[in-house]
């Protein structure tokens, strides 16, 4: 991924000693009473998963759930060193995507059980992810002397919580888990959960309603993040990947790749474009700018909830919605 988020272990450990030890997380084990359990997320998109599966019997908080927040560049709290500690379940992206949640875990000296959606997709070549463990421990401790160092991403997407069947998969991992956490409350989670998923279920059919419609349609991104949904809806991305994989990298692209991908809205162009709204740079901005001159849509998605939403089904179904208007396809919500 870019790794452009700060690494942040030795952060981690200074928040644990700023706040203290703090309470000891109880272990796995240990019996749940009346305390709603305690569920950290990397981002509000995984905390409303959660939250949809857990209902009442969690409490769930979010690090990151600011929508003006970049996730890669974010730099962790004693407050979020706080919250880790005290979790009984920890829930991340994984993939490289926020290291930063590894890192607390493992500075918090408590055993939380952590769901990394990237393993639970199967989407991630079993080479990539070795590797992706692999730079989290170097830039560990690169970090711990002050030598951190950019990412070089592979072809892997890990912005897995644009994946549909990811999700789901998720939502019924999510209640195997929190149901090994608090047994009384297995049946319950298990109900959500396939709620939940029914209501993903519509949205996968609602993303292929565009592919029917528009087969193969060609649109540009700025960066990768919804390449899943992209793909799910039948479209095609013809963006240079120089260009997006700089974006991604928090670098300029090289000229001759800005000028290739603003061709894109010249002669015959592309059907929409689709941006990143949380990440803008002169490039994006100027791709934008001959998207809206050309006449082509734009449509905005986000790596984090936008504020006012806290529902992943409600949020995923306006962006499906958005593609499909800018697509002139109605997709039956």
């Amino acid at each position: 991924m870019p790794y452009r988020r700060a690494a942040v272990a030795a952060l981690a450990a200074l928040a644990l000693a700023g706040c203290g030890a703090g309470p000891e997380a109880p272990p796995a084990d240990a019996p749940v009473g009346e305390e709603p359990l305690a569920v950290v997320a990397s981002t509000n998109v995984y905390g409303s998963i959660a939250e949809a599966v857990g209902g009442d019997r969690v409490s769930v908080e979010s690090i990151i759930d600011d929508p003006a927040a970049d996730p890669h560049s974010y730099e962790s709290t004693p407050a979020d060193a706080a919250a880790v500690a005290e979790a009984r379940l920890v829930v991340a992206n994984g993939g490289g995507y926020d290291d930063f949640v590894t890192q607390l875990v493992e500075a918090s000296g408590s055993a939380p059980t952590v769901i990394e959606a990237v393993e639970v997709s199967g989407l991630a070549p079993e080479e990539e992810h070795a590797e992706s463990e692999e730079h989290a421990a170097d830039e560990h401790a690169a970090d711990e002397h002050g030598h951190g160092h950019a990412h070089e991403h592979g072809e892997f997407n890990e912005h897995v919580w644009y994946s549909l069947p990811t999700v789901q998969a998720l939502a019924t991992r999510l209640a195997t888990d929190l149901g090994a956490a608090d047994p009384a409350g297995a049946a319950e989670f298990t109900a959500n959960a396939e709620a939940f998923n029914g209501s993903v279920a519509e949205l996968v059919s609602r993303a292929e309603a565009i592919g029917a419609a528009q087969p193969g349609a060609r649109v540009a991104v700025t960066e990768p993040v919804p390449g899943y949904l992209v793909e799910a809806a039948g479209l095609t991305d013809v963006t240079p990947p120089e260009f997006t994989e700089a974006i991604e990298e928090d670098t300029d692209p090289p000229a001759a790749v800005l000028q290739e991908t603003l061709t894109l809205f010249q002669g015959d162009p592309v059907r929409a474009l689709i941006v990143n709204a949380q990440t803008e740079t002169p490039s994006t901005d100027q791709v934008r700018q001959a998207a809206q001159t050309a006449g082509v849509p734009v449509v905005e998605m986000t790596e984090t909830l936008p504020e006012g939403t806290t529902d992943y089904v409600a949020w995923m179904g306006a962006q499906i919605d958005a593609l499909g208007g800018a697509l002139g396809t109605a997709t039956g919500s």
